[in-house]
């Protein structure tokens, strides 16, 4: 495969040079240029005078033109450092925007993203839940390698219980950590997931500079919590203490009890205004800006303007909490409405850009942490939110890690772009690593910024993507080009049987051929003896590995 790629900083200037008398000159350096070019010896006051010059002009053009590249002109060379946003959904299935096939939910500006950027079709979540998928991302470690690899809560979802979950160890090195050595300016608004203000997962011990919003996962459960965290600082907000998980009794229930799950401050709108002050703040040096909101993960809430957007239109009934998370009087409207709310902070964020000048020096990615929830009154099949694929969230299938994943970046990422190059977020930080001239150590990922670029031809190829999951079952998957093997049942079966299909010609995982390959089946059972190191968890380990 390809093994050379492009990289922004192994690309040399060519210096126009400008010889005095005495052998020494003024120089001029134009990036579109690869080797020096030696115009003139003459004395540097008539240098100026010589530049305004017809010869003058018409020699400097075809010098351009001889020594340019052919791909010069086509494709502007991406600056060292530019912006980096990657804005981060939250149970967001594969068919819930508009650019990956949703006919119900409104995602305009996510959609014009797409257009205006490179849509991927063939990328990969880390885990199919929450924390170790955010693990993967800031690492760059597969599932296999991951400190990681599940959801590992303590404490209670009670404010005076919040602990979080397992928390990164000091020292380990992480995406937002590689680009504060790069000179940017790193931030975090959103949900993390990975530790406490008081303990070694603080954000601030893993290179963020700033942070705005959820600490613990549980708590982001509620979208008008009592507080948020703002830089190891307790932030409250103007909403009153209440039970999110608490069930209505349909018998009895009323408006007001519906109600009684609204507050007033809404924690995802006061995350895009922590981000767009951070925006603004740095725009004058390169940033980075991590922004996992966390929509449209339940509980269905969402301010009633959203619900408004799409209530009467969609038959529903009232959901009474039974499945656990808040009751919501409209449990289909308020979930489309959750992900037009998420595409409207897009929108914002976009707009922004364009008012400061940064449009054209920031790179926007847009993805999500796993597939769509089943939980909390969502109605997935309704949506068809995994647009086809086998499974949702908690499943190693597709349809519970398969996700959307969108890139933009005027004038460098080309419009209209949609590539099938397999890759997962445990990529993003050797891509971000390449862009920025840096190494990003030990990691599992490759980078994809070839594809990014339209420079497939550079473009290294994985030679397969691992997961595993410890949860439902205990479960295992590995994808090697355009098969995929699956294994179930492995907290109990150390001798579970593989699962095998062709992701080309079955995309949802409904043929399952492993009876029909089993010399494909050997080179994947050899990648999994070789992709894993023991967990240091004990519930994260599977029987017989």
């Amino acid at each position: 495969m390809g093994t050379q790629r492009y990289s922004p900083r192994s690309k040399k200037q060519t210096e126009f040079v400008f010889f005095t008398k005495n052998g020494k000159g003024a120089t001029w350096s134009s990036p579109l240029f690869h080797r020096r070019l030696y115009l003139c010896r003459i004395p540097v006051p008539y240098i100026f005078m010589a530049m305004s010059t017809p010869f003058f002009t018409h020699f400097l053009l075809i010098a351009l033109l001889l020594t340019s590249p052919p791909s010069a002109f086509a494709q502007r060379t991406p600056p060292q450092r530019p912006n980096i946003i990657y804005i981060y959904a939250d149970d967001l299935g594969y068919g819930e925007l508009g650019c990956y096939g949703q006919k119900v939910i409104r995602t305009p500006h996510l959609d014009q993203m797409a257009r205006e950027g490179i849509r991927f079709t063939q990328h990969y979540s880390g885990a199919p839940v929450c924390a170790p998928s955010r693990c993967m991302l800031m690492t760059g470690k597969h599932a296999g390698h991951s400190y990681i690899r599940g959801n590992y809560e303590l404490g209670g979802f009670p404010d005076s219980l919040e602990r979080g979950q397992m928390p990164l160890p000091e020292g380990i090195y992480t995406l937002p950590a590689l680009l504060q050595k790069a000179g940017y300016r790193t931030g975090l608004c959103g949900k993390w997931g990975l530790g406490m203000h008081d303990n070694s997962g603080s954000p601030l011990l893993h290179g963020f500079d700033y942070y705005f919003g959820y600490l613990d996962q549980k708590q982001a459960h509620n979208f008008y919590p009592t507080h948020l965290w703002e830089n190891d600082q307790l932030v409250p907000l103007r909403n009153p203490p209440f039970e999110v998980h608490r069930p209505l009794n349909p018998a009895t229930a009323t408006e007001a009890d519906f109600q009684s799950f609204i507050g007033t401050d809404y924690a995802p709108a006061l995350l895009t205004e922590k981000a767009v002050a951070f925006i603004k703040k740095n725009k004058d040096k390169p940033f980075f800006l991590y922004l996992p909101y966390p929509l449209p993960h339940v509980s269905l809430q969402v301010p009633a303007p959203y619900v408004d957007h799409y209530r009467g239109q969609l038959e529903e009934q009232p959901y009474y909490g039974q499945a656990g998370y808040a009751s919501c009087r409209y449990p289909r409207s308020t979930y489309a409405g959750m992900i037009s709310f998420l595409d409207d902070q897009v929108g914002v964020i976009l707009r922004v850009l364009q008012e400061l000048g940064l449009d054209n020096n920031t790179l926007v990615c847009f993805s999500s942490d796993n597939g769509a929830s089943f939980a909390g009154g969502v109605d997935t099949r309704f949506f068809e939110s995994m647009a086809g694929l086998r499974g949702h969230k908690m499943d190693l299938y597709e349809g519970g890690i398969r996700v959307p994943f969108i890139a933009r970046w005027p004038g460098t990422i080309p419009p209209g772009q949609t590539t099938a190059h397999i890759s997962a977020q445990y990529d993003v930080m050797a891509t971000l690593a390449e862009l920025t001239g840096q190494s990003a150590g030990k990691t599992d990922g490759i980078s994809f910024l070839p594809t990014l670029l339209a420079r497939a031809q550079g473009q290294t190829i994985h030679p397969f993507l691992y997961f595993e999951f410890s949860e439902k079952g205990g479960q295992l998957a590995i994808r090697m080009g355009p098969w995929k093997g699956v294994r179930s049942q492995l907290k109990t079966q150390s001798d579970a049987p593989w699962e095998l299909y062709h992701l080309e010609k079955d995309p949802s995982e409904a043929h399952n051929v492993a009876g029909e390959y089993p010399a494909i089946l050997e080179e994947i059972e050899r990648i999994r003896k070789q992709a894993r190191q023991k967990a240091h968890v004990l519930d994260w380990e599977l029987k017989g590995y």
